[in-house]
């Protein structure tokens, strides 16, 4: 994604490996977004910051702005159920929020997903369920946890 936004050019691309400032800012935003040290340790943000190959692969998309990481948001196979893909670890800078980033975070995502696999099940746990919604996601069950609802894409 390029979009020239009010604020800069944005930019989102994978997440690389051998990029260890990348993968330092990535990680410094996911933990004051998700601030839960018990869930959402600095130790388990960095190891799933990792890639991880197929068939139980994790992927990262990292979004830049004028050469600052402002968005991250991670994709990964679900190890209990065969072609489930899920959207996860996603997050924006809150000085940066605002410009569509997470919406374009979650677009790649899909379009990773959609481009690498022929067909399967996109999963994600969310409080934005209109956001997903508007995507093609669908409510699963009539259950709410922690103020989050659990959504489905097929592909």
């Amino acid at each position: 994604m390029n979009n020239a936004g009010p604020n800069g050019e944005l930019h989102i691309s994978p997440l690389d490996a051998a990029d260890s400032a990348a993968r330092d800012a990535a990680a410094h935003i996911l933990l004051a977004a998700f601030a839960d040290p018990e869930r959402y340790s600095h130790a388990r943000i960095v190891e799933q910051l990792q890639a991880a190959p197929p068939p139980f692969y994790r992927h990262f998309f990292i979004c830049r702005q004028h050469d600052e990481v402002v968005g991250v948001g991670g994709i990964k196979a679900a190890d209990w159920a065969s072609d489930t893909h899920i959207l996860y670890l996603s997050a924006v800078a809150e000085h940066a929020r605002g410009q569509g980033i997470a919406r374009a975070l979650i677009a790649t995502r899909i379009a990773w997903a959609m481009e690498n696999f022929p067909h399967g099940r996109l999963l994600v746990s969310t409080a934005r369920s209109r956001r997903f919604a508007r995507l093609g996601f669908r409510l699963m069950g009539k259950r709410e946890a922690g103020g989050r609802r659990l959504m489905l894409l097929e592909f």
